[in-house]
C-alpha cells in the first residue's frame, strides 16, 4: 500500500486496478463490438469480407486488411497476434486461404491458430477470421 499525504490510502491501488481493468469498445452497436480492449489485450470480433463477390483469396485479403485497421485503431498490429480462429465454408480452398494468410502474417510472429470448416452467418461469406492480440 502506498502512503499519500502522510496517511494510508487505497486510492492509488484502486486507480491502478481501474486502469488495468478498464474496457474500451470500438465499432459498437446493439449486438456487438468490432474490437474490445481489456488491460493489455485487444479482442476482435469475427471479420468477414465486405465484397462477397470475390473468391476465398479475395475475401481473405479483405478480412486481413480489416484486421490490420481494427488492430491499429486499438493500438496494436499483426506482429502482436496471440491467437487466430479461422472459419471456412469449404476446406477444399484451405491452401488458397493459407497463401494469402502466409503472405500477410508478420515473419517470426505467427499466433496460435485454429481453422475449421463451418457454415457461416450468410451463404456469400466463405471465410471468417477472429483474432486476439497484445497491445
Amino acid at each position: 500500500m502506498q502512503t499519500v499525504n502522510g496517511s494510508d490510502s487505497q486510492e492509488p491501488k484502486n486507480l491502478l486496478r481501474e486502469i488495468i481493468m478498464s474496457i474500451t469498445r470500438y465499432g459498437t452497436n446493439d449486438r456487438m463490438s468490432q474490437a474490445v480492449v481489456h488491460g493489455d489485450t485487444v479482442y476482435l470480433s469475427g471479420q468477414v469480407a465486405d465484397d462477397t463477390s470475390q473468391g476465398v483469396a479475395g475475401q481473405t485479403a479483405q478480412i486481413l486488411a480489416k484486421i490490420d485497421a481494427r488492430l491499429a485503431e486499438a493500438g496494436s498490429d499483426k506482429s502482436k497476434l496471440l491467437t487466430a480462429s479461422l472459419w471456412k465454408t469449404d476446406m477444399r480452398y484451405f491452401n488458397e486461404m493459407n497463401k494469402v494468410w502466409d503472405a500477410w502474417i508478420s515473419t517470426g510472429n505467427a499466433p496460435c491458430r485454429a481453422c475449421v470448416e463451418s457454415t457461416l452467418a450468410a451463404p456469400q461469406y466463405q471465410v471468417e477470421i477472429m483474432v486476439i492480440a497484445a497491445l
